[in-house]
């Protein structure tokens, strides 16, 4: 089954794809939203969604149709394309996700990847709270210094280090991408890269707990704009953002 379903005629070739990763606090989900919002990215395509937690729900400002658990964002004169990701992958099907992920990827003419997540605050070192964010750059990638990534050479962003062993299980496991604690796939998917990847490809982490997220999300979304060196006059919240996203405000007459 094809695993990428355009809704509407956009290519990415030349664009750099940016991709959410569901991990701790879901801060690369809200900065994700951030930047649909504040670009005017509109849903250009779903993927297939077999792989992932079955959700459905209303789209954003009642729009037609229904939201699926992983779909494609992006404009044709924004040189960035966003992949939003609301449900995590299933158990029994983490690698099967991943390589369909990648594939499209491979095949999509992308300039440039961006991968985003958050990190366990509790699993920092004393260095580490210096700086929220951090980066990875996997080994094997095409050199950053000439293309869309360049900024990442350039920013005082550190390289991500985990004060936990990256060898916790099998021989087979090992990788020589860091244990990212409450990182999700970050891991799996960096990774997962082929000796023979030819597309940039980075990855941005923030160091978060589970809380009101947005302006965690805020500053993860700035960072990616930064990298990107993509210029957003004004940043713009999701209307979904009004009606609840962390719970309602409680009664005041409850309180006297």
């Amino acid at each position: 089954m094809t695993f990428y379903h355009p809704t509407d005629h956009f290519s990415t070739k030349g664009k750099v794809i940016v991709v959410p990763v569901v991990s701790v606090a879901n801060v690369a989900q809200l900065a994700a939203d951030l930047l649909i919002a504040s670009l005017s990215l509109h849903r250009v395509g779903i993927f297939d969604p077999r792989s992932l937690v079955p959700v459905v729900g209303a789209r954003e400002d009642d729009l037609p149709g229904v939201t699926t658990p992983l779909e494609l964002f992006g404009r044709d004169n924004v040189n960035i394309a966003v992949i939003q990701q609301r449900s995590p992958a299933l158990k029994s099907s983490k690698q099967e996700f991943v390589d369909s992920l990648l594939e499209f990827i491979r095949t999509s003419g992308a300039s440039a990847i961006l991968v985003i997540g958050g990190v366990d605050m509790s699993n920092r070192t004393d260095p580490q709270m210096l700086t929220p964010t951090c980066q990875i750059v996997p080994p094997g990638t095409p050199d950053l210094s000439s293309g869309p990534l360049a900024a990442l050479t350039t920013l005082p962003i550190p390289v991500y280090t985990s004060p936990v062993s990256q060898f916790l299980h099998t021989d087979t496991e090992r990788t020589i991408i860091p244990f990212i604690p409450g990182g999700g796939l970050s891991r799996r998917i960096l990774s997962s890269l082929s000796d023979t990847w030819q597309i940039p490809t980075a990855c941005l982490l923030q160091y978060v707990m589970e809380g009101d997220n947005r302006a965690d999300a805020q500053l993860m979304a700035a960072v990616v704009s930064k990298v990107l060196q993509v210029d957003v006059p004004n940043w713009k919240q999701p209307s979904s953002w009004g009606h609840g996203l962390f719970g309602t405000p409680h009664d005041q007459t409850l309180y006297g």
